[in-house]
């Protein structure tokens, strides 16, 4: 595999001040540059939201900042400042007239209006939401360097920063098993790295790193708090439940290179697919990381609304990096131009409906800190862990780098340890 060369050529750095002022005058990205501004300044009064929207003014849609106005004057002009109305506000000097207004206490720094202004110029383009938009691959800066190192000497000749100087050996390969393994190296390893006189040192030194049991670990980190994974259900009793099988999956999913394509259907609907495999169908626990209420008296209605809103703010957090716990409110703004607002709506319809009537026989109260199962939801998949066997590295995870395989894993659940619980006289919920 290629890996990134470390050494700075002067030839790169010429050819990064070149892009950098090209890059200087490439316009500005309505997404990085130009919504933060308009959000943090204008939307109170000019966003989405119709109660406190001022002069019936949009400036959150093109549609609202492009429409023309009583004065016949739209408040933005594509390329055309001087008949945009919102850029002759910026710019006043009168306080009655100066947008924001003064009593905001908002201001607009030169270096913004600046923004502002090559934005309108070059036509004052609106985006999507950044994680709604299709990605690109953009056009790499020629040269002999690397492609990443001649975007990021790009960046760096923009502000006037250059490459660092190639660090030493025994900082290069500690930065580089923190990064893929997340522990310092070994004296044996970096050792054997000092004493490796080979060109490809570092590069050999990476693919190994790769192949460590501990780079899955290492890359599911992340993954598993995105997830809100949990090995106790959370609450009052906080009880333990069986997850680590998922938690497991995700490392061996990392390990094994798995297409995020797979990864992902398989997390949100691997035991729909046709002829579901049991890896496919344990992917799923992603869905059930959540916390499991077991409140003495919960009406169960109560409980299935809880855990559905939490699975879809999950997923529309993770996936799609937008929240949807605006769902849960009936008089919610929700934008109908975001193609979240169909899925947002349809997950309001499901959580909100009518619970069902509870049925007659009510279970005798239970004593503080008792939890009622029979209202809780469906019981995780138990299974007895096997004891993992000594290993020479400390795992953060709780079980050893070079644990079983997932097929391992997927095998028959053996019988749960704990005693199972005690059934209720009678079910706290009406028959379907």
């Amino acid at each position: 595999m290629t890996h990134l060369p470390r050494t700075t050529r002067p030839a790169l750095l010429v050819l990064a001040l070149a892009l950098a002022q090209v890059g200087a005058e490439t316009p500005p990205d309505f997404n990085r540059d130009i919504r933060p501004l308009l959000s943090d300044r204008c939307f109170a009064c000019h966003g989405f939201d119709a109660k406190a929207r001022e002069a019936d003014l949009r400036l959150d849609t093109p549609e609202g900042a492009f429409a023309k106005r009583e004065d016949g004057k739209p408040a933005i002009v594509p390329r055309n400042l001087a008949d945009s109305l919102a850029w002759q506000r910026i710019n006043s000097t009168d306080p009655d007239e100066v947008m924001p207004p003064t009593d905001s206490h908002l201001k607009l720094t030169d270096a913004e209006k600046d923004l502002l202004k090559r934005w309108i110029e070059n036509g004052a383009v609106y985006q999507p939401h950044w994680s709604l938009l299709r990605v690109e691959k953009p056009a790499v800066p020629p040269g002999e360097a690397h492609p990443v190192d001649a975007f990021v000497a790009r960046r760096l000749a923009k502000d006037g920063l250059q490459l660092a100087v190639e660090a030493p050996k025994t900082s290069l390969i500690r930065r580089l098993s923190l990064d893929l393994r997340g522990l310092p190296p070994t004296p044996e390893e970096t050792a054997a790295f000092l004493a490796d006189p080979a060109p490809d040192a570092y590069e050999n030194l990476v693919d190994r790193f790769l192949t460590d049991p501990a780079y899955g670990e290492r890359m599911a980190w992340p993954w598993l708090d995105a997830a809100r994974y949990a090995d106790s259900n959370g609450y009052q009793g906080d009880a333990d439940r069986t997850m680590w099988p998922w938690r497991d999956w995700v490392v061996s999913a990392f390990n094994r290179n798995l297409p995020y394509d797979q990864f992902t259907v398989w997390q949100l609907a691997g035991d729909l697919l046709p002829n579901a495999t049991p890896e496919q169908v344990l992917a799923t626990g992603f869905l059930r990381n959540h916390p499991i209420n077991g409140e003495g008296g919960r009406i169960a209605e109560e409980n299935r609304v809880d855990y559905a809103m939490d699975m879809s703010e999950t997923t529309g957090t993770v996936w799609m990096a937008l929240t949807l716990n605006c769902c849960r409110s009936p008089s919610a703004t929700i934008t109908a131009s975001t193609p979240s607002s169909t899925r947002c709506r349809a997950t309001a319809a499901t959580v909100t409906r009518k619970p069902p009537r509870r049925s007659p026989c009510r279970p005798k109260s239970s004593a503080p800190g008792k939890t009622n199962s029979s209202v809780s939801s469906p019981t995780p998949i138990r299974t007895s862990k096997p004891a993992p066997p000594p290993s020479p590295r400390p795992s953060r995870l709780g079980k050893p780098p070079n644990s079983p395989a997932i097929p391992s894993i997927l095998g028959k659940p053996s019988p749960s340890s704990r005693s199972p619980e005690p059934k209720p006289p009678c079910s706290t919920t009406a028959p379907s």
